[in-house]
């Protein structure tokens, strides 16, 4: 049915392996990049800090605390996003080392 010799198969496996390095290895990147430069998590941490010092100033403790949480919340958001981009870096970085075994064993 089919005739695909051995040393076929595994050029089509070097080349998905290291078409799925360098799409993990972009997405990585597009992903800290796009987390770097997004505007609404600064517009967000700057009304939130507005909003801190309103109630502060007018003895909002309540206000203070949920101004606080909100905070915690985009650094928690931050740091996921990071983390996230930091795996498909990594991931990229295994497919390619995964594409090196194979060239070198061939």
């Amino acid at each position: 049915m089919f005739d695909i010799m051995e040393g076929q198969i595994l050029t089509m496996l070097i080349l998905i392996l290291a078409a799925l390095g360098i799409l993990s290895t972009v997405g990585g990147i597009f992903v800290l990049i796009r987390k770097t430069f997004s505007s609404e998590i600064t517009q967000i941490a700057e009304a939130t800090a507005k909003l801190g010092e309103k109630g502060i100033s007018d003895d909002l403790s309540g206000l203070v605390g949920n101004a606080s949480n909100l905070i915690d919340s985009l650094n928690q958001l931050s740091k996921t996003a990071s983390g996230i981009g930091i795996f498909l870096i990594i991931m990229g970085s295994l497919f390619f080392v995964g594409v090196a075994v194979l060239i070198f064993q061939a």
